[in-house]
């Protein structure tokens, strides 16, 4: 007999069953990540000229691993805050934790702009990451608790856009910023600057976002399960440590095992691979005696970006279509075979301008894509926060160091492609791990 979910009439069409409410939490949630892709971008093309002021003459000669060392340090504050806030959202609420997550690092971040030295700037990278890292759980378990099923793929892909459309803003502030130069050596710092506008977001975030109904009603009937078959109190109703919970079960470790495993793949190949594409552009440009080199680079930024925006955009459609499991097979497979065409086989701007939005459809906008999706619908209500943020920010946590030690590669092997297409092989895993979790396509959430 099929479940009764299966037998349920279609809507017309995905969006038929959206209200305003809906739209409401999307562009709360939306905003949010839009502010969080500005700020992982806009560290990352800002790094050859912040070096540039706070490093000193003797530490400039190892430049790739204090390069290494801030993105490190980034992912670490972002994957201890990440698990810490996204456990407390589903104890104290989903919007009132994505409220302080919003407002401290935006502050945080407009006083890295203050940053004199490369331990300055590595605390307040520290501090920015432990602030920001759970407004992205947050978001995601919130859309995935207000839309509808035929539409909570789409709104979740949608959700991850703001990431990308962040992270273009910040690609192009700082191409008009290298343009008209109006502060020089200092223009890094008016990229920070312009990071603390999320403050201001939080006055939207109180009017204009609704608690999660589906958490409320999970936690008022003690409904402690973490997959659909988990046992929904215990012996004294008392809640148990949501932490535990997800590993207490059996099922839900197995999921949360492997959905944190693909995790890291994306990550890993993220930060420890395609950050790297700016330096290796700008590499590409000094070799080739190409004029206006940070033009170039701020180029291919913008390019690589918008093939990101793409596939978020995409990805809920395309999920939908193949399935959750086809979707990651796919995504890692495309993320290999561009990573390999990009460090091995690009040697022009030219050709860079035209393969980095193939890079960026696949190593950010769909490998981040279903980490917006697909996670959020193997476990219940009253975990789904924490689960969903331990896959995000546990990953972090066993990745901070790839950034590190791939700056050290670099300095070893004497450049970025070889030790991007070394780290670029994790995608091969990528391929394999998705075959062992449940299909979830066209499935209710879980309560």
């Amino acid at each position: 007999m099929q479940p009764e979910s299966t037998l349920k009439a279609s809507p017309a069409s995905w969006h038929a069953n959206l209200t305003a409410k809906h739209w409401r939490t999307l562009n709360g949630a939306f905003l949010g990540w839009i502010f969080d892709g500005y700020e992982a971008l806009a560290l990352i093309v800002i790094l050859p000229a912040l070096m540039h002021s706070v490093l000193t003459p003797a530490q400039t000669a190892s430049r790739p691993i204090y390069i290494g060392l801030v993105i490190g340090i980034t992912l670490l504050g972002w994957g201890i805050g990440g698990l810490v806030g996204g456990t407390m959202a589903d104890y104290i609420g989903r919007k009132r934790m994505m409220m302080w997550s919003v407002f401290l690092y935006a502050v945080l971040t407009g006083f890295t702009a203050l940053s004199q030295t490369v331990w300055q700037l590595s605390a307040l990278r520290f501090l920015t990451g432990l602030a920001m890292g759970s407004e992205w759980s947050t978001g995601i378990a919130l859309i995935a608790e207000t839309w509808p099923k035929e539409a909570r793929a789409k709104g979740a892909g949608f959700l991850q856009s703001g990431f990308g459309w962040g992270t273009l803003i910040a690609a192009v502030i700082w191409y008009f910023l290298g343009k008209f130069d109006p502060f020089g050596a200092d223009n890094w710092r008016v990229m920070f600057l312009v990071g603390a506008l999320p403050a201001f977001f939080v006055l939207y975030l109180r009017r204009g976002v609704d608690e999660s109904e589906k958490w409320i009603e999970a936690v008022r009937n003690k409904r402690w399960g973490a997959t659909e078959g988990g046992l929904s109190q215990n012996a004294s109703g008392k809640r148990p440590l949501t932490l535990k919970q997800i590993f207490t079960e059996r099922e839900a470790a197995r999921r949360i095992v492997l959905a944190t495993a693909l995790s890291i793949v994306t990550i890993v190949g993220w930060w420890a691979v395609s950050s790297w594409l700016p330096a290796y552009t700008a590499s590409i440009a000094v070799a080739g005696h190409v004029a206006n080199v940070q033009g170039w680079v701020s180029s291919v930024n913008i390019t690589y970006t918008i093939g990101a925006i793409l596939a978020y955009l995409a990805s809920g459609f395309i999920i939908d279509a193949v399935g959750r499991r086809w979707f990651l097979f796919l995504t890692f497979a495309g993320s290999l075979l561009t990573t390999i065409l990009v460090y091995a086989w690009v040697d022009t701007v030219q050709g860079m301008q035209v393969v980095a939005p193939i890079n960026g459809f696949f190593t950010l906008g769909c490998a981040f894509g279903w980490l917006a999706i697909y996670p959020a619908e193997l476990f219940t209500s009253s975990v789904r926060s924490t689960a969903v943020s331990f896959v995000f920010n546990s990953a972090r946590l066993i990745a901070w160091f790839f950034p590190i030690l791939s700056g050290t590669l670099i300095k070893s092997f004497g450049g970025v492609s070889q030790a991007a297409l070394i780290f670029g092989s994790v995608y091969v895993l990528g391929m394999i791990l998705p075959w062992f979790l449940p299909e979830t396509k066209g499935r209710d959430l879980p309560d």
